[in-house]
């Protein structure tokens, strides 16, 4: 069982719950997904978000999927985006919780701008914890 919450003496939130609780017995941790397509390149011209995020999209719900889990299972999620701007911090967040992924952003969540991540011209990766059944 997955419980999301806000406490009412803490701020709102942009869609996510300040706490998630699962009672699950395993977890999966996903390790953090990039933008590569299946031959392992990056997608996307160099400062395409829109690319390399629906691309790290696409790789978190197959590696769920084969982990037995679904994005309603997930109870933790962290997003690393190359970027000093709020608003491009915000284009991305509003991305991800529009796509079929949106349930797993409305766990505890952390949206962080970095100054690189692991590949040449990465700008997003996300990675995930979700409670599996039992």
């Amino acid at each position: 069982m997955i419980t999301k919450f806000n406490p009412e003496t803490v701020h709102e939130t942009a869609g996510y719950s300040h706490v998630t609780i699962s009672t699950a017995g395993r977890l999966a941790h996903l390790a953090g997904q990039c933008p590569l397509n299946p031959a392992g390149e990056v997608v996307g011209e160099p400062g395409d978000y829109a690319a390399q995020t629906a691309q790290v999209l696409a790789n978190c719900l197959a590696v769920l999927a084969a982990a037995g889990a679904t994005p309603d299972q997930v109870v933790r999620s962290v997003i690393y985006v190359v970027s000093p701007e709020p608003a491009v911090l915000s284009a991305v967040w509003r991305q991800l919780t529009a796509s079929p992924l949106a349930p797993a952003f409305t766990t505890a969540s952390t949206l962080v701008g970095v100054a690189s991540l692991g590949y040449q011209h990465q700008l997003v990766e996300i990675d995930l914890t979700a409670a599996l059944a039992d």
